[in-house]
């Protein structure tokens, strides 16, 4: 495996970049839609304020809320996205934090609709969404939000707030990103650049344990010289959410955290304890096959992400993926299939690799379908980066069908739901893959990457921050302190818990939870394990049932917010009242590990 050397942003090809201008020809249109933005919502203020008295003027200011929706959606992505390719440019900095300060000012100018909106008597409302149904989720939430909203006043200083309520999170990708230099390490007398980037992109994945090691304690060594930092900046993260609780009259901060989300703490804990007890025994069994047909004395920490046959793995571009990204969701009907490799020519994505750059990926959608989908990643040339690429179509799928049959107000999906299309389609991946070859070692290579890709990456990963992450959480609702020391243990506790003698929790390892944003927002991490268990039942009834079962999923991306998780669930044929959804796909897990182990008997 090749080293690594990272480009600055300004070195990077274009073909490599996403496309701002869907969004704004120029700045100077991107300057002019501020100017425009205040003075709608100037008007929005004349027409609505204290005037929200019966239907037909309610219906009008929704239409008129959800115009401004859009275009502030508009202003956030492209003021906001530069500074997530390169966090070391002062100029994308400070536009982000001038957008910050100008989308919290705006926020505040309108929160009097919310509080006027949660006044109106319920029966009126009704007549509301009885009148245009595609309001009737917006109606939900604010008979809901009758319970917990405040006076008007202190929603808009709330609203005022947010910057420095959403400043732990840029304090950290500041820290990580742009200060923490991780400089070099040296294997065998050769010298290997590192960066927070190149360790989680690539030299996780290396081939060579000496180096893969060595990288992960040099990795390691430059995280811990900055864990008092990042720990009180998540401190003061958790603590503002234990307050914001509070203040809203929930007694526990997990139910202020799931409220948004339509679900309630016997899912959340389910989704957690099932996979501890019944998915590590599964994964201890995979990881121990890979001690031993890679030869390892042990497996540590560092070696967890390697590949079972490393020699098998084929370089992909990203002009490669694209054959295999339409094969692989061309089960969806070519109606999907064409919306989504539009991508490529459209430039819905940031492939560069560069400094500064945000790790991982994510996909974000314009409101009302304003511009394209826009997808952050940095591609290695590994099949991986497929399965991330896939992932975040799964995403941008969901968004542009949501936001076509939703209102604005209504085409959000609960958090609960969101990693299903994404993990669905790594699922098609896989299937794609290894219904094109009868050679078992390319068999086991795809069911490897599924169980390192898909599941390893959203039912371990994930679910382990998840697990850390409500232990954090009882600690803030018992009224109790942390600091960095007492994060890392609890951290090394749930990873000891998990795998047990299989794997060595060797030193560094407890300071995994400087590594995610995830844990800055909110109980985000367990839903990727719960939408993945979607995901895997309705990939199941794919493969049994065919286009019947396409046509549920395709109803299913479209639902938007329409539905609480349980009964959006239900429409792409999953009952999640229950855990035998997630039992049957943690025993789907087992067959596919067992499988994997008689392929590698019989090429032996």
């Amino acid at each position: 495996m090749e080293k690594q050397n990272l480009m600055k942003r300004s070195e990077v090809p274009t073909q490599l970049t996403w496309d701002l201008e869907s969004i704004f020809a120029s700045k100077e249109d991107y300057q002019r839609a501020q100017e425009e933005l205040q003075e709608a919502v100037k008007r929005f203020e004349t027409n609505y304020k204290d005037q929200l008295a019966d239907k037909e003027m309610i219906l009008k200011s929704i239409a008129d809320y959800e115009a401004i929706q859009v275009q502030m959606s508009r202003l956030y992505h492209y003021g906001s996205l530069p500074a997530t390719t390169d966090l070391t440019n002062a100029t994308y900095t400070q536009m982000s934090r001038q957008l910050d300060q100008m989308m919290a000012d705006t926020y505040a100018r309108l929160s009097f609709y919310n509080s006027q909106l949660t006044q109106v008597n319920t029966d009126i409302l009704d007549a509301v969404a009885e009148k245009e149904p595609r309001y009737t989720s917006f109606v939900r939430h604010m008979k809901a939000d009758k319970e917990i909203q405040l006076t008007p006043e202190l929603e808009q200083a709330l609203a005022l707030l947010a910057p420095t309520f959403n400043a732990p999170v840029g304090i950290y990708e500041q820290a990580k990103l742009a200060d923490m230099d991780f400089g070099s390490f040296t294997v065998d007398d050769e010298v290997y650049p590192l960066s927070f980037v190149l360790y989680e992109d690539h030299y996780m994945y290396h081939t060579d344990t000496k180096v893969r090691r060595a990288a992960f304690d040099a990795f390691s060594k430059v995280l811990k010289k900055y864990e008092n930092v990042i720990a009180q900046a998540y401190y003061t993260k958790v603590q503002t959410e234990k307050t914001l609780a509070t203040m809203r009259g929930f007694d526990s901060v997990f139910d202020y955290l799931l409220y948004d989300q339509e679900v309630d703490q016997e899912l959340y804990n389910r989704q957690i304890d099932v996979i501890m007890s019944d998915l590590a025994p599964v994964m201890q069994k995979y990881i121990t096959h890979l001690k031993d047909v890679q030869g390892l004395d042990k497996v540590t920490y560092a070696d967890l992400k390697i590949d079972l046959d490393p020699e098998y793995s084929p370089k992909v571009t990203v002009e490669d993926s694209k054959q295999l990204v339409e094969e692989a969701i061309s089960v969806l009907g070519q109606e999907y299939t064409d919306m989504i490799m539009k991508a490529y020519p459209e430039r819905w994505v940031d492939f560069a690799q560069n400094i500064g750059k945000s790790t991982g990926g994510f996909c974000s959608t314009v409101s009302g379908n304003a511009a394209h989908p826009y997808i952050l990643m940095s591609w290695t040339n590994h099949l991986s980066n497929v399965y991330t690429l896939i992932h975040e179509f799964g995403h941008a799928g969901q968004g542009i069908l949501a936001s076509e049959h939703n209102a604005v107000v209504g085409d959000n999906p609960s958090l609960y739901l969101i990693e299903g299309p994404s993990t669905f389609n790594e699922l098609l991946l896989t299937d794609s893959l290894t219904s094109q070859t009868d050679d078992p070692r390319m068999e086991r290579f795809a069911l490897t990457k599924m169980m390192s890709d898909t599941y390893f990456h959203n039912f371990v990963t994930h679910l382990l921050e998840a697990a850390y992450q409500r232990e954090v959480y009882k600690r803030v609702d018992a009224g109790l302190g942390f600091d960095a020391q007492e994060l890392s243990k609890i951290k090394r506790a749930i990873l000891e818990e998990f795998w047990g003698d299989a794997v060595e929790i060797n030193p560094g390892a407890e300071l995994t939870w400087m590594r995610q944003p995830h844990y800055y927002m909110g109980l985000y991490p367990y839903t990727y394990s719960a939408g993945l268990t979607i995901a895997t039942q309705a990939f199941l009834k794919v493969k049994e049932e065919g286009q019947r079962a396409v046509d549920r999923w395709l109803e299913f991306l479209k639902t938007g917010d329409t539905y609480i998780p349980a009964d959006a669930a239900a429409v792409a044929g999953v009952d999640i009242r229950t855990d035998k959804p997630l039992k049957d796909t943690i025993a789907y897990l087992n067959r596919s590990v067992d499988r994997m182990i008689e392929l590698t008997n019989e090429l032996k």
